[in-house]
């Protein structure tokens, strides 16, 4: 059984999101994150992508985590994949954001700022002071850059083994 933290929005009593690791074995995250790569790749060229596939998800060092839905009233049992995000080491202090994603038709209702406080609160938790993230420079990720600075990160330089790229958004923040 997988370990979850329970969080309740405030604009939906009838909705419980739980958010915790996930071992990316099943059918529905695997085509989650599939259809995640191929959004991706129909946006930006290929050497603009930094999304991870299952291997690099699955690699030592990177913690996954889902986001799944049960509205109060529905099926017992069934629950909706929402949203993913990874923390993926980068150093002793520091992790990177990778493969946040929110369900398409779930986007709007504060998902992935749910996911990212929990994320955060993930990093904390295992000793972290920074975390980085690269998202896209494009009008797409225009909502996910205002999550991002609304929850403190603030334009960075290239880290790790990025280099620019007119496409490419750095951010950081410190923990």
């Amino acid at each position: 059984m997988r370990a979850r933290c329970v969080v309740r929005p405030v604009d939906d009593e009838n909705v419980e999101v739980r958010i915790g690791p996930d071992p990316l074995t099943s059918p529905e995250i695997i085509a989650f994150l599939q259809a995640h790569l191929d959004q991706m790749r129909e946006i930006s060229p290929p050497e603009s992508v930094h999304a991870l596939d299952l291997d690099g998800l699955r690699a030592p060092g990177v913690w996954f985590h889902s986001a799944y839905d049960r509205a109060a009233g529905g099926p017992v049992g069934v629950d909706e994949l929402v949203g993913c995000g990874a923390l993926k080491r980068l150093d002793e202090a520091a992790v990177e954001l990778k493969s946040m994603r929110t369900a398409p038709h779930r986007q709007g209702e504060g998902i992935a700022s749910r996911l990212l406080v929990h994320l955060l609160d993930q990093a904390r938790q295992l000793g972290f002071g920074r975390i980085n993230l690269e998202t896209g420079a494009e009008d797409f990720f225009a909502p996910a850059r205002r999550l991002y600075e609304r929850h403190g990160f603030v334009v960075c330089e290239p880290f790790g083994d990025y280099r620019p790229d007119p496409l490419s958004v750095f951010m950081t923040r410190e923990l």
